[in-house]
């Protein structure tokens, strides 16, 4: 189903308001040339020239079949609008599943090729954090990696399986099953279970990861222990940019 049109942008600048219709379009989905001068109703020529000028300005990027999408300077933005809402969020939910669960609980991102800790439950004896905040480690091992990585552009994935000690069949298995299971990178001796965090444009933002020695946490946790990881996951994609309802991500409950 097509996304309702939206008023024409009026701000008195004309080129401004068709960069806001073109914008307004590839934030719905990704779009190739042709699909966009169908459906903004400008020519060729100046929706070449406004998308190719928003490119360079990192305002809009192009996939390697030529389609454009938001490019990096919109994700930053974005990321920094919502980045208070998201640390607060994740402050009171991973405490929750930490008490739920017993295990500990860090929520990463994906920044240049490693993932970053950006929020981590406390111990509950020590009040410390499990992990410190701004920890970081190469992406291209572990199960966090493997979730930040499994839904990536084929690009993305190409590089990232570049000297990985995980391969492309590993990551189907992630996307079909929805999770990820293995050492974790950070401590010795413990294991890891990481879901993606899905934001409103059906992209994943972070993964959130369980963390507990290898004897207490199996590779396939118990249904209910799965239920609550993969509702605090929902949870914190709500902080998230939302734009419109993402395909909804496998959740393997039984």
């Amino acid at each position: 189903m097509s996304a309702p049109a939206r008023p024409a942008p009026d701000s008195g600048v004309g080129v401004l308001d068709k960069a806001s219709i073109i914008l307004d379009l590839i934030e719905q989905r990704p779009a190739g040339l042709t699909e966009l001068v169908r459906r903004s109703g400008l020519t060729r020529p100046t929706v070449y020239r406004l998308a190719v000028a928003m490119e360079r300005l990192d305002l809009l990027c192009r996939d390697g079949r030529g389609w454009f999408s938001p490019g990096p300077r919109l994700e930053r933005l974005g990321v920094e609008a919502h980045h208070d809402r998201m640390a607060h969020v994740a402050h009171r939910v991973l405490a929750d599943l930490r008490e739920l669960s017993s295990f500990d609980v860090r929520l990463h991102r994906l920044h240049k090729g490693v993932h970053v800790c950006v929020a981590a439950s406390r111990d509950p004896v020590t009040g410390m954090e499990t992990l410190p905040v701004g920890t970081a480690r190469p992406a291209k091992a572990g199960p966090i990696g493997q979730v930040l990585l499994a839904w990536q552009s084929a690009e993305e994935l190409y590089e990232g399986l570049c000297g990985a000690r995980f391969t492309a069949q590993h990551l189907a298995r992630v996307r079909r099953t929805g999770w990820a299971y293995g050492f974790d990178d950070a401590h010795e001796g413990q294991a890891a279970f990481a879901v993606p965090v899905w934001n409103g444009q059906g992209r994943v933002v972070a993964a959130l990861a369980l963390v507990g020695a290898r004897t207490r946490l199996p590779d396939v946790p118990e249904q209910p222990l799965r239920s609550q990881v993969l509702d605090t996951a929902e949870e914190l994609g709500k902080a998230a940019p939302y734009r419109w309802q993402p395909p909804v991500p496998p959740r393997d409950r039984g």
